[in-house]
């Protein structure tokens, strides 16, 4: 019986999770953000519905309705844009920069790169901007404005608090997610929204804060707004085999779609930025764009909930499919490209409707408004790279469980094209033309599931701590020595009374050239930081950072003071060769012998394959 050659380690300092009790601080502290954000939430939607109605409807209302539903006169579907506009210019000029653009981007870079600090002239400029560019007309979400304003929210209150960058961001993106939830009435969209847009990382410190913030903002929510699935749809499906290959088509024309409407976002910008006028004026000039799409189709103006409601219930003709596909997707893309402010995700529930609707006069029938729902979360797969946040939106604004495979396999597929057509999203396309780079891959880091013991160096010089330092320096350059002790940089010195300590070679170098009958013992640095052979490479980095050392002496766990080996910084980052290895070394591993009858009552065996 054979048994393994593992070498047994003492593990049991090391787990899972990182979490402390500090997390439950976080937690107590999330739940008022979360209220605060619901609150924040319901505010926009009202704010938005009160500008809607004055401009279009002449009346004094906070209803939500759509500015293209009612006969306007051509002059008012022109200009309310471009009114909107100027003001968001003003706003943003004269009161902060950071309300312009769609929201995401904007709590992005709070997150990276300032701390997860935000003014808190944004969390009240955000909102009130949104809502005039979509009162207005603009043909946006609220979801953008509302992530921007829940941080900023949640940023403030964590700006009031002895707190870290950390646990700021933790709070950032809770108000965040708190008014997603809120919004939407979907909750679980929201958690994973976070998770794979604004958190950077799947840790119980910051995910058990962030859906506890959720969890109340979507109670609030049920007392402010209601509780029920914004586009609730029950027909039954009717799902055949052939069903989900059809998912993958759809799943691919989505994700051209929406590689187009990336394209054209900053194919915008880029245009807008070569205009000889300063851009306080590009909100204006992006209104005129709204303006003149309002005229040919007047539907694709506002947040558009009822259009998208008509395309997930089947009650849409055809020729408005085909206008609001085409209108919307063009004065979105242009107009956001001009900097106003507004959201990303209802612009998409929009597009990816219609573009689901027209399908369904191609595809089979499989049930009212299923191919508009299976375009829907394509869309929203191919535009934010985030298929689980569009699987589980599409599930939660619809409540139409039974077409999870389908809206799987359609996301997925967008997803898949998405990322080989295009480097960044619409969401970090605009953080890299600030000069910085983001990567949306995470895996397991490979300093965190290797030990020190496995890279370390066992063979090691130490000097005596009487030992001149001239003597100990020519030592290390004896060229008969097949051990290469000058690669070794730090040397053990024991000392008269047994404790350990180090000298380095610059020190030897210095003390040779200047005094070289210096003991070595006078030239040791006492109680060096140190680590021991289980600790992980992570850990063994951490240390180096902090105490800005690229050298430790390692102790055997299992003897106290026994030094076990010393590692370095290039061997720490030899930690990552396995890794590269596994994922570019290709391999055949297992090999097919194929037994076949070569004449009557002989065997033979060949190798179909070689590795």
């Amino acid at each position: 019986m054979s048994t393994s050659s593992s070498p047994i380690r003492d593990v049991r300092h090391l787990g899972d999770f990182t979490a402390t009790a500090r997390m439950l601080t976080i937690v107590a502290i999330a739940v008022p953000v979360g209220l605060l954000s619901a609150g924040l939430a319901w505010a926009l939607l009202r704010l938005i519905g009160l500008i809607t109605n004055a401009v279009f409807y002449q009346r004094l209302a906070t209803s939500l309705v759509a500015p293209g539903s009612g006969s306007h006169p051509a002059w008012l579907l022109l200009l309310a844009p471009v009114a909107g506009g100027l003001v968001i210019g003003l706003m943003a000029r004269y009161g902060s920069e950071k309300i312009r653009g769609h929201g995401m981007p904007e709590a992005i870079e709070a997150i990276l790169m300032g701390g997860s600090k935000v003014q808190p002239r944004v969390a009240f400029l955000k909102p009130v901007s949104a809502a005039v560019a979509i009162g207005t007309g603009g043909p946006f979400g609220a979801e953008g404005p509302i992530i921007m304003t829940g941080g900023a929210a949640g940023s403030i209150v964590a700006q009031f608090l002895h707190l870290t960058a950390d646990e700021r961001k933790t709070l950032l993106v809770a108000g965040a997610a708190g008014g997603m939830a809120a919004t939407f009435n979907a909750p679980l969209a929201s958690i994973l929204l976070a998770a794979e847009l604004l958190l950077f990382e799947f840790r119980p410190r910051s995910l058990v804060p962030v859906t506890a913030s959720v969890a109340v903002a979507t109670v609030a929510r049920g007392a402010l707004l209601g509780h029920g699935a914004i586009f609730l749809n029950t027909a039954p499906l009717h799902l055949t085999w052939s069903t989900y290959p059809l998912c993958v088509v759809s799943g691919v024309v989505s994700a051209l779609l929406a590689v187009v409407a990336t394209l054209l976002v900053y194919a915008s910008e880029d245009a807008f930025r070569r205009l000889p006028i300063h851009w306080m004026w590009w909100p204006a000039i992006g209104g005129l764009v709204i303006g003149i799409g309002g005229l040919i189709q007047p539907r694709a103006l506002g947040v558009g909930y009822d259009v998208i409601d008509a395309e997930l219930t089947g009650h849409i003709a055809l020729g408005a499919v085909a206008g609001i596909l085409v209108v919307k997707t063009l004065i979105w893309s242009l107009s956001l490209g001009s900097g106003t402010s507004g959201g990303v995700l209802a612009p998409m529930f929009m597009i990816g409707g219609a573009l689901g609707a027209l399908e369904a006069h191609v595809f089979p029938s499989v049930g009212v408004g299923f191919w508009a729902l299976i375009a829907l979360a394509g869309v929203l797969g191919g535009v934010m790279r985030s298929p689980l946040t569009g699987v589980v939106f599409a599930l939660e604004l619809t409540h139409r469980f039974d077409a999870l495979l389908p809206l799987v396999v359609a996301a997925t597929s967008a997803y898949a094209i998405s990322v080989l057509l295009l480097k960044r999203s619409v969401l970090t396309e605009k953080i890299a033309r600030r000069g910085y780079h983001l990567s949306r891959e995470y895996d397991v880091d490979p300093l965190e599931i290797m030990f020190v013991s496995e890279v370390m160096t066992t063979r090691l010089v130490e000097f005596d701590h009487d030992l001149d330092a001239g003597t100990a320096y020519r030592a290390l350059a004896n060229p008969d020595d097949e051990y290469a002790a000058w690669k070794q940089q730090l040397y053990p010195v024991v000392g008269p009374d047994g404790q350990l300590g180090v000298v380095t070679r610059g020190a030897l170098f210095h003390a040779q050239d200047t005094s070289p009958a210096t003991p070595v013992g006078s030239l040791v640095v006492r109680s060096p930081v140190t680590t021991d052979a289980d600790q992980t490479l992570r850990h063994a980095a951490e240390l180096m950072a902090a105490h800005d050392v690229t050298t430790l002496p390692v102790f055997d766990p299992q003897g106290a003071d026994t030094l076990a080996g010393i590692v370095t910084l290039p061997q720490l980052l030899g930690g990552r060769v396995r890794d590269q290895q596994e994922a570019r070394e290709r391999e055949r591993v297992l090999q097919v012998r194929l037994i076949g009858r070569t004449s009557p009552g002989r065997i033979s065996e060949r190798a179909s394959a070689r590795s």
